[in-house]
């Protein structure tokens, strides 16, 4: 199942996007406000679309989960909110969580294998890896199964 948000109004439509192609156009009308508005199915094979892992975001307070893919260079980490340019929201509650909290940067080794960096952009509570914060400026690799958290929000790496 996928979501897609109303450009009016952020209401979620949830459909299921493997009844569709690659390409394939598709019309929305939002049940709250009534806005039609179109997506296209997007081709998962093209190269803008290389899959460079994942993080799976777990706001603590009430155990919602989210999955947000990545990409390579910098994906700016933080608090969704309509008209924040970051490229990698996630919706919260979580008051403690800046609109542009932290950022992963992925890029590829000599060996041509993907490399995660993790920065805290300045954030207001900080950004935490194994319970010990980033210090300003500082970049920490993390791999697989590293688990970070900023406000009270814990955040899984899921690295390819």
């Amino acid at each position: 199942m996928k979501r897609v948000r109303c450009p009016k109004c952020d209401n979620y439509i949830i459909f299921d996007e493997t009844k569709y192609q690659a390409g394939q156009s598709l019309v929305f009308q939002c049940d709250r406000c009534g806005k039609q508005f179109g997506i296209r199915i997007s081709n998962q094979s093209s190269p803008t679309n290389v899959d460079c892992g994942s993080i799976i975001v777990i706001e603590n307070v009430f155990h919602f989960k989210q999955e947000i893919p990545l990409h390579m260079g910098d994906n700016v980490i933080g608090k969704y909110q309509k008209g924040n340019s970051i490229n990698t929201p996630f919706e919260t509650v979580d008051p403690s969580v800046d609109l542009n909290h932290c950022t992963i940067n992925v890029s590829k080794n000599k060996k041509g294998d993907l490399c995660y960096t993790l920065s805290d952009n300045n954030s207001n509570t900080g950004t935490f890896v194994d319970n010990i914060e980033l210090k300003p400026r500082e970049k920490r690799r993390i791999e697989d199964g590293t688990l970070f958290t900023i406000g009270a929000t814990s955040i899984i790496l899921k690295a390819i």
